[in-house]
């Protein structure tokens, strides 16, 4: 460690040496909050140059100045606090300059650039925006980005859908603006646009992995996230689902620093489903019942899981060369036995000055992963381990006889410990993420910057089942391969110039133009009756093939033009023009404007002077409009009518597909509207932020029925409609501050009411979900609609004459009362929570101390618990308790056969609270062997959560990151409850 710590050091005088026989002026100082204590990562800037550093663990920080001129101006900025400069008339030598930043809980001098492209203050916008810094991702103790953003924003509802080690992470930003779309946001890290597609090459039962997961949260300096078209506009055809922006790690001036992390974590399932334990196949009653003995088949699926992560990272830099490098490796157990994942990666940043106007950067970041996978069935396959658990009486152990394992299911499942124990399954992945950015400021108030962004991976997916097993689908065996390779770049141009037009307004003007290029291509493959020993493709008698390519290119330009009148009244107008080769001829052109307004009224006068600025020192009004749009739902060759290829007698030949091409499909398109307000109290110690928002998307795309006459039978179109509308609340206050103890809280709150439109034949029924979600006019996205209690008039349950539940029908029997005519469906739930909510709480105690707890709610929505609906049903499954209640008397023979065709009976409230984040951590500066500092932490991760769900865990969905199907709960893996102790040490 002292060795390359010293060679380091070596490098960066000799690299010093060269601009030490010129005049120069050293900047060094601290920045420190109100108490005196060193604040990490706040950035100290010249403005108008690019010239800059970011404070290391002390607080300190050193900017070198090769030509100053005769006043040099400083700006200190950090989140959360206010910022503030100072200048100095020194121009050569050393100078100190420390800061002392004061807490700014509305953060209206934060400057961010998504929504704008260059960097703007808070203050100017006419929208919402969230950020979020590296002490907050780094005290979740996730493992993926996505995942350690939940909670944090107000108006996006973040879940892990999958207990998988790399289980996939849905983000909602205002609701769904899409039915046969991705609603995923925009994803831009360092400029370059990412991926996050969840491609699915073999299958696990509904999870799959995002392709998030690939980066290193650890690698973060700060997240910004816009969510609707008013604040999204420039983005054009890829912003209605809003846009998540991030920064990662850059280096700094100074000698090397070195800092070391390694993590110890430990998981393991927070809750069981509750199983059949009565003694006897029938009820004890029943002279034929027989006694038996009953097994939980969760105790040999599920284990406690262990794992680690370490991460290493050096940055430091002269003047004009800063550098910052990183590599990880994050190795976690999953929770059901024989699965994994592992992740290796690096990454590098390099900044260099080439003149006072000019800077030039460069990053990289290369990952590979791998899982061990084991399959659960539930949505299209029948084999897998809890899927043979869920259909399983309970009654056979399942463990193997002499190597022999025993069928354990009544029907066409699977052993669920031989799936565990033989079936192979995995995935691997390596990607890589580079981009090259050009910065110039030629002259006073104008700058041009120039991004290329790359991003490229390979991911495989391998499956096998050997033959002979209990797969019953596949005696001989199956076997698997899935391929996917994906490329993406992206140029991005854009110039800003600011003047001030007189000494009260001022005039930014920025143009942009971009040019983005995507390539996709798929390969499947799939064998069954495979020869002895072999686990290949090519070694089955019977096999099938699948191939799709795909390209998309896209290019746009936008104009953005913002007044400022007396630094508190903000006027912004801008429009992008944008056009891909997925769209139609006549269409192959879109406009997407914006507006938006932002005025400070706690700067006027008349506030400041009178007893309103004692009340709200700070307060701001705004409101903006946009329009942008979604193209996710066009296939790459949706505008012509496709052929597929086809083998007759020998000979090869094409046919037509059943969907008819649209020659003139264009995107979907979203307007909102969003009104706010942001104030302070308190001595600007307690902020709120309030926002309104309307979205009205309009040229919906949905499949459109054909008459056979034209030989077709579907066309995609522009036809629907999709309204979003809702209230989001956020809240940050410092309620205690003094020297030893800190206590800062963070509340956010927010609702969502969202209704589709102008489906053919009024309900369009959605996939993954067995028929019972659907899309329906008047309704929200993703509604359960499904077969539903027969009741009399007054509401009571209407029997069978045995006494049992029944479904409703069409119409009544006149003799008996009883239904008939076959039986009908309505909607009987919502997967849409009425409201969710955050609360996290952070305590600092002295120097040294810190907890932090975060909870998170969400309130008012339903979930279809199919697996319990499968497991009550006996005496076919009946492994769960739902069954022993009716062998032991307590509810009608046939009772659970009688719910098992009444859907309605499975839907619950999957209302929670749940503890999502408990974090303590001691900080230590022992001053020796080197180190600047050492932190020692202990994080918990879902530890416990209030609901009434007889579930698993009401967050999980096996439908995974699905647009539509959301709450749809069968056989997937829980969310575990996770702890990791871990140590970062500062040289």
């Amino acid at each position: 460690m002292f060795n390359l710590r010293r060679c380091l050091s070596m490098l960066v005088l000799l690299a010093t040496i060269p601009l030490a026989a010129f005049g120069q002026l050293t900047i060094q100082g601290t920045v420190t909050d109100e108490r005196g204590e060193a604040l990490v990562g706040a950035n100290v800037l010249i403005p108008g140059t690019t010239r800059g550093a970011a404070t290391d663990v002390d607080g300190k920080f050193t900017i070198l100045v090769p030509s100053p001129g005769a006043e040099t101006v400083l700006e200190a900025r950090l989140i959360g606090y206010k910022s503030a400069r100072k200048s100095i008339t020194q121009t050569s030598g050393l100078a100190e300059v420390n800061f002392a930043l004061t807490v700014d809980a509305l953060q209206m001098d934060e400057v961010v650039v998504t929504g704008t492209s260059v960097a703007t203050s808070k203050r100017q916008l006419g929208n919402a925006i969230s950020t979020v810094n590296v002490r907050a991702v780094e005290a979740t103790g996730a493992t993926a980005i996505d995942a350690a953003l939940t909670g944090k924003i107000a108006g996006a509802q973040i879940s892990q859908n999958s207990g998988n080690p790399a289980g996939g992470i849905t983000v909602r930003l205002r609701g769904a603006s899409t039915v046969l779309g991705n609603a995923d946001p925009l994803y831009i890290v360092d400029g370059v646009i990412v991926n996050n597609d969840s491609p699915q090459l073999i299958d696990l039962g509904g999870y799959r992995q995002n392709r998030l997961v690939d980066l290193n949260p650890q690698d973060i300096e700060r997240i910004e996230v816009i969510k609707g078209a008013a604040a999204a506009a420039i983005y054009g055809s890829r912003a209605n689902n809003g846009v998540v922006q991030i920064f990662t790690k850059r280096g700094s001036i100074g000698e090397p620093r070195i800092s070391i992390t390694s993590r110890f974590t430990t998981s393991a399932i927070r809750k069981t489903l509750e199983v059949n334990k009565y003694p006897f196949d029938k009820p004890q009653s029943d002279p034929t019942a027989k006694p038996v003995t009953r097994y939980d088949y969760q105790d040999f699926i599920f284990r406690r899981a262990y794992g680690t992560e370490n991460n290493f990272s050096v940055t430091g830099g002269t003047s004009n060369t800063q550098y910052y490098f990183s590599g990880s490796y994050l190795g976690n157990e999953g929770i059901v036995n024989a699965t994994s994942y592992h992740r290796t990666g690096g990454r590098a940043r390099l900044d260099q000055t080439l003149n006072d106007w000019a800077r030039l950067s460069a990053g990289a970041n290369y990952t590979y992963s791998e899982s061990d996978e084991v399959p659960n069935g539930g949505l299209i396959e029948a084999y897998g381990a809890l899927t043979g658990f869920i259909f399983s009486p309970n009654t056979t152990d399942p463990r193997p006889v002499n190597g022999v394992y025993p069928n354990t299911a009544a029907i066409n499942r699977t052993n669920p410990v031989q799936a565990i124990d033989l079936f192979k399954f995995g995935q691997q992945t390596s990607r890589f993420i580079g981009d090259l950015q050009l910065n110039l400021s030629p002259w006073r108030g104008l700058s041009v910057d120039y991004t290329v962004g790359y991003d490229t991976y390979g991911q495989i997916g391998t499956g096998f089942i050997p033959s002979g097993t209990t797969a019953a689908l596949y005696p001989q065996g199956l076997a698997r391969r899935g391929e996917r390779d994906f490329l993406q770049l992206n140029n991005d141009l854009n110039v800003r110039y600011r003047t001030d037009l007189s000494t009260s307004l001022q005039s930014t003007t920025v143009l942009g133009g971009t040019l983005q290029f995507e390539k996709a291509s798929n390969f499947t493959a799939q064998a069954t009756q495979l020869s002895p020993v072999s686990q290949i493709v090519p070694s089955g008698a019977s096999q099938t093939i699948g191939e799709f390519r795909s390209e998309n290119t896209i290019y746009g330009a936008f104009a953005q033009q913002t007044f400022g009148l007396l630094n508190r009244l903000f006027l912004t107008a801008a429009g992008r023009i944008d056009a891909s080769s997925v769209f139609g001829k006549d269409e192959r052109w879109q406009f997407y404007p914006k507006a938006s307004a932002s005025y400070l009224i706690s700067e006027e006068s008349f506030w400041r002077n009178g007893g309103l600025a004692n009340l709200f020192p700070s307060f701001k009004l705004r409101a903006s409009w946009g329009e942008s749009g979604n193209l996710t739902a066009i296939g790459a060759f949706d505008r012509f009518t496709n052929y597929s290829p086809f083998s007759y007698d020998g000979k090869s030949g094409l046919v037509p597909s059943t969907q008819l091409g649209t020659a003139n499909i264009k995107p979907e398109r979203q307007r909102e509207y969003e009104v706010g307000v942001d104030f302070s109290l308190w001595r600007d110690r307690i902020a709120v932020e309030l926002s309104y928002y309307d979205q009205h998307v309009t040229d919906l795309l949905l499949f459109r029925s054909l008459a056979p006459s034209t030989g077709f039978l579907s066309r995609l179109e522009n036809v629907g409609t999709l309204d979003n509308t809702g209230w989001e609340v956020l809240l940050r206050a410092l309620p205690l501050q003094t020297r030893n103890l800190r206590w800062s809280t963070t509340f956010t709150y927010a609702t969502n009411k969202n209704e589709v439109n102008g489906i053919e034949g009024d309900i369009l029924l959605l996939a993954d979900a067995f028929g019972q979600v659907a899309a329906k006019n008047g309704e929200p996205l993703g509604v359960f609609y499904t077969t539903y209690y027969a009741r009399n008039p007054d509401g009571s349950l209407l029997l069978t004459p045995a006494g049992l539940p029944q479904p409703e029908q069409r119409s009544r029997n006149p003799q008996t009362g009883q239904p008939t005519g076959g039986t009908i469906r309505t909607v009987t739930g919502d997967p849409n929570p009425d409201f969710t909510f955050s609360w996290i709480n952070e305590l600092e105690i002295g120097r040294n101390f810190s907890v932090r707890a975060q909870v998170d709610a969400v309130q008012g929505f339903d979930v279809f618990n199919f697996t319990r609906r499968v497991g009550a049903r006996g005496p076919l499954y009946g492994n769960l308790v739902d069954y022993q209640r009716e062998l032991e008397g307590k509810v009608p023979a046939g009772y659970n056969t009688a719910l098992f065709s009444i859907l309605d009976a499975w839907i619950e409230d999957g209302s929670f609270i749940k503890l999502r984040e408990l974090a303590v951590s001691y900080d230590l500066h022992p001053k020796m062997l080197g180190l600047r500092s050492l932190r020692l932490s202990v994080i918990g991760r879902n530890l416990f959560s209030i609901d009434d769900y007889q579930g698993y865990d009401p967050e999980i969905n096996t439908a995974g990151q699905s647009t539509g199907v959301r709450g749809f709960d069968f056989v997937e893996v829980p969310i575990p409850r996770t702890f990791s102790f871990g140590v970062t040490l500062n040289y």
